[in-house]
């Protein structure tokens, strides 16, 4: 056991030092403390021998699934205009089972192969459709990002909703990180959560376009105050056009015409109607904070990575999912043969009974050796009482497992009949050497993967907040132009330019198409170039977050490296577990042998006078408590079994399984599952169907 501890705290330092983030110092000392260990008759594993962490492969994206809808594009304005701004309508949930469940019902009985449990559970289990739908919500923060809006977010942690076959070795959460969060007080942030810095950094610019339009009529009267302001109605009519748009490469464009129609019995107002119209065409560039395609995209490669992380999450659910029916119909098929025990039990001690019975009616034997059989039978009874309700048990925790409706009355009362058992063939990962098991389980584990693509967001943020710190240095140039037009007003006081002064000379031209010549020729210009500079000083909120970021990015490359470390011993314990597991078998296996033969020797030896009744119990007692051990022995080698291979997250791959058909929720192949055999132990009872009285 020493040896063994020595060996994963070699492996420990080992990891640290191919990360390089472990400090010379404790470097050094760890490994000399990994060399050293192997005084005292123990042989240390050395540094230099541990396998390098492999590339992480990454997962089959599921951007093309066959759902009828990409949801990071939805309604585009070309062709149809008005498709941006209609509703989506998701799909309702199905919530009926699919017709792969009839069809294993054949006489009031489900018979189900463990193929058929994982590929009904891939169409039907809750948990999958809900994990299902996190790559729709992924698509739609590409969709936001590609806006230049920020991201919403998307859940990567497992959902564990199911009953039953909770051994899964395999943990909840997607990617590694810090807290998410605080236990209140002062170590909380706003609504009581710890905030990440993710998605922090300057704002980016507003990618999609804005088109701005005002329409709006006015009338004014205005009230007599004296003699050289009378009162007058003033009535304005405007129209006015924006459009506004940012760039990827920090820059934003601004377009405004504006247009006004004013008419007034003012004698004061020379011109009536009076029309007015402006354009300016204004162009703003950021120079340092802001500027450029990795500040202002930041976001369209974090959500790329948010689905990647995703997909990801969706493998890791199915390697849960599949990895907990696989323990759920074990678990069934130990209740079913424990049950099937039982009866054999309960069938034997009835029939000592009556053979007791017999022998005390002819005065060959004492009636205290009847009592003794009369209780064997009562606690055999009681025995096979308990076993039947926990396989009615069983078979609605499988049930649940495999189907979305449990309403229908064929499928309640159903009894669920495994026909697969484990076979003992030896698994290729029981004979592989450790260190090629470990770079197996690092190249495929999805939580490996999800904590390098969060790194990858980690070190964009890192980069937004360093450029967060700069000042804000905006270089800004516009061209603007305006003119007016319109009769002058009967109402007014005549105003001579020419002489003689008739009252109707005008210097402006009297019509809309006037204006609009002398606003297209550019006649009376406005333009300017010029530069905003904002300089925070002290700069304390910026230097907290980038400092913050960098703190984060730390901790997701301290997770990872202990990710590292727990998968490493994971692999080498499941290892170690399924060569435990072989041996009990084997052990079970010879022990329950020997128990039915020693029944049988005694029962030979009771009929020839030779024995006793009481020690026929008694060899029927070991005998039930063998079947009982191998039993066991048997579902925890299955287990264990199915353990080992989501460590290495292989499974899919293994049973032949489709991510893409999963994730479309239509199975096209059952999974071909390696080291099943047909059962073993004969069917001594018909099956108990569920909420049926046990047996009594």
């Amino acid at each position: 056991m020493k040896v063994r501890l020595r060996e994963l705290q070699a492996a420990a330092v080992g990891l640290l030092l191919m990360s390089g983030t472990m400090p010379p110092a404790l470097a050094q000392s760890g490994a000399t403390a990994a060399v050293g260990a192997g005084q005292g008759g123990a042989t240390a594993v050395a540094v230099s021998s541990l396998p390098s962490a492999p590339e992480v492969k990454l997962t089959e994206p599921l951007y093309l699934r066959d759902t009828g809808r990409d949801y990071s594009h939805l309604n585009p304005m070309f062709p149809d205009l008005i498709g941006p701004y209609t509703a989506t309508n998701v799909p309702a949930p199905r919530l009926d089972n699919t017709p792969r469940l009839d069809s294993l019902v054949r006489d009031g009985t489900i018979y189900l192969s463990l193929s058929d449990a994982v590929v009904l559970a891939l169409e039907n289990n809750f948990d999958v459709a809900i994990a299902r739908l996190n790559l729709d919500i992924a698509d739609t923060d590409i969709l936001r990002a590609r806006a230049g809006a920020g991201l919403r977010g998307v859940s990567t942690g497992l959902v564990a909703n199911t009953l039953g076959g909770s051994t899964s070795t395999i943990s909840g959460g997607g990617g590694p990180g810090g807290t998410t969060s605080g236990e209140g007080g002062g170590g909380a942030g706003a609504n009581g959560l710890v905030l990440s810095t993710n998605g922090g950094g300057p704002t980016p610019e507003t990618l999609d376009p804005v088109l701005t339009g005002t329409a709006e009529f006015e009338r004014v009267v205005t009230q007599e105050t004296n003699v050289f302001s009378p009162s007058s109605t003033t009535n304005t009519f405007t129209g006015n056009l924006a459009y506004q748009q940012g760039f990827l490469t920090g820059t934003q464009l601004n377009v405004t015409f504006n247009n006004s129609r004013q008419t007034s019995n003012n004698p004061f107002s020379t011109y009536s109607p009076l029309l007015d119209t402006t354009f300016r065409a204004e162009v703003t560039q950021h120079l340092l904070q802001g500027f450029g395609w990795e500040t202002n995209g930041r976001f369209i490669v974090q959500a790329k990575n948010d689905r990647r992380i995703t997909d990801s999450a969706f493998r890791q659910q199915l390697l849960y999912t599949v990895n907990q029916v696989e323990n759920i119909y074990w678990g069934l098929v130990s209740a079913y043969e424990d049950e099937q025990a039982k009866e054999r039990a309960l069938a034997q001690s009835t029939l000592l009974t009556e053979d007791n019975r017999k022998q005390l009616a002819i005065g060959t034997l004492a009636p205290l050796d009847v009592v003794n059989s009369d209780s064997a039978v009562a606690a055999d009874r009681q025995a096979l009482v308990a076993a039947q309700s926990n396989l009615q048990y069983q078979q609605l925790i499988m049930k649940q497992a495999i189907a979305r409706d449990l309403t229908d009355p064929v499928l309640e009362a159903a009894p669920v009949v495994p026909t697969d058992r484990v076979a003992l063939d030896r698994l290729p990962e029981e004979d592989m050497p450790v260190d090629e098991l470990v770079r197996q389980a690092y190249a495929d584990n999805p939580q490996i993967e999800q904590a390098v693509l969060s790194m990858k967001n980690n070190e964009i943020t890192m980069k937004a907040e360093r450029n967060g710190l700069l000042p804000t240095v905006d270089a800004f140039a516009f061209y603007g132009t305006s003119s007016v037009a319109g009769p002058i007003s009967p109402s007014s006081v005549p105003i001579c330019f020419t002489t003689p002064c008739t009252g109707t000379e005008s210097t402006i031209p009297a019509g809309y198409p006037g204006a609009l010549a002398n606003l297209l020729t550019g006649a009376f210009p406005d333009y300017a170039v010029g530069m905003n500079v904002t300089i925070p000083l002290r700069n304390r909120v910026a230097q907290a977050d980038q400092a913050r970021s960098q703190m984060e990015y730390r901790q997701t490359q301290m997770r990872l490296q202990q990710l590292y470390t727990q998968i490493r011993i994971q692999v080498i314990n499941g290892q170690y577990a399924l060569t435990n597991d072989r041996a009990q078998v084997g052990a079970a296996q010879a022990g329950r042998d020997y128990a039915a033969q020693s029944l049988a020797a005694e029962q030979k030896r009771l009929k020839l006078g030779a024995s006793t009744s009481a020690l026929v119990l008694q060899q029927q007692r070991s005998l039930a408590t063998a079947e009982d051990t191998l039993i066991s022995a048997t579902a925890a080698y299955a287990k264990d079994r199915a353990g080992l291979l989501q460590l290495l997250s292989n499974t899919l791959d293994r049973y032949g399984i489709s991510i893409a058909d999963a994730a479309s929720g239509t199975m096209t192949a059952a999974p071909a599952i390696p080291g099943l055999t047909a059962p073993t132990v004969p069917a001594a009872v018909k099956p108990i169907a569920v909420g049926a009285a046990p047996a009594q």
